[in-house]
C-alpha cells in the first residue's frame, strides 16, 4: 500500500515540479536511474507499465525507495484500467498516472486515498476528472495540445492544475514556455534518459541533466 499520504504527494510534486517518466527491463539500470534522479533533487518519479513484468521492476524500486529514499514519491504510469492500478497499489504505488481518464481507476484511487493523475485533452475530460476527485490532471499529449491549450484553461477553469507530459524538452526555452503558460509540473521521459547513456550506464550524466532541469525550474518558480 502507499507509504505517502495523498496530500503529501501533491505537495511534493508542486515543490519539485519535475516528474521523470521512465521504464527499463533491467533492474540495475532502474535502480541506477532512480538514484541519479534522487541525487539530482527529484522527489516524484513515474515508472511506466510498458513492458512484460514491468510490475516486478516497480516492486524492486518500491522496496528501494522504502529503504534508501523514504521521501521519494514513486508512482506507476501508463495505467489504463482498475485491475492494473490495483496491482501497482499493492506494490506500493504512491500515485497512479494514465494516458486517459478512467472512472474505475478514479474510484479505486479514491477508495485507497491515492493520488490519480489521468491524461486529459479537453475541458470536458478535465471537469469530469475534477468531479471524480482528481487534483492534478495530466495534459497529454503536450506536443499536440501545446502551451496555448494550457493558457486557455485559465479563463473557464482558473482552478485547474495541470502537469504536462509529451513535448517538454529539458532546456530553459521549453521549460519557460510551459511554466509560463501555467502548468504546475512537467513530466519528461526519454529526453532525460538517452538510449546511449543508459547502455553505458552513465548515471552521472543523467544526474547532471536532471539537476540542470530541477535548477532551471526552481529559478523560473522564484520569479
Amino acid at each position: 500500500m502507499a507509504r505517502i499520504p495523498r496530500l503529501t504527494v501533491y505537495q511534493t510534486i508542486r515543490q519539485v515540479p519535475l516528474v521523470p517518466v521512465f521504464y527499463h527491463p533491467d533492474a540495475d539500470v532502474c535502480a541506477g536511474v532512480l538514484a541519479a534522479c534522487y541525487r539530482a533533487g527529484v522527489r516524484a518519479f513515474e515508472f511506466t507499465n510498458r513492458g512484460d513484468f514491468a510490475h516486478e521492476r516497480f516492486a524492486d524500486l518500491s522496496r528501494l525507495c522504502a529503504s534508501d529514499y523514504p521521501d521519494m514519491v514513486l508512482g506507476a504510469g501508463t495505467i489504463l484500467d482498475a485491475p492494473t492500478a490495483a496491482l501497482y497499489l499493492q506494490l506500493g504505488a504512491n500515485f497512479i498516472v494514465g494516458p486517459t481518464f478512467s472512472p474505475e481507476v478514479a474510484t479505486l484511487c479514491n477508495r485507497r486515498k491515492v493520488a490519480y493523475l489521468p491524461g486529459c485533452a479537453t475541458l470536458t475530460e478535465i471537469t469530469t476528472a475534477h468531479e471524480s476527485g482528481v487534483e492534478i490532471v495530466k495534459v497529454f499529449p503536450g506536443d499536440v495540445l501545446g502551451t496555448t491549450f494550457i493558457k486557455s484553461l485559465q479563463g473557464p477553469l482558473p482552478f485547474a492544475s495541470a502537469m504536462v507530459t509529451g513535448g517538454v524538452e529539458p532546456n530553459r526555452e521549453s521549460l519557460t514556455k510551459w511554466f509560463g503558460a501555467g502548468v504546475v509540473a512537467v513530466g519528461i521521459g526519454s529526453q532525460l534518459f538517452p538510449k546511449a547513456v543508459l547502455a553505458d550506464r552513465a548515471f552521472d550524466k543523467i544526474e547532471t541533466t536532471v539537476h540542470d532541469v530541477v535548477r532551471i525550474i526552481a529559478e523560473l518558480s522564484s520569479r
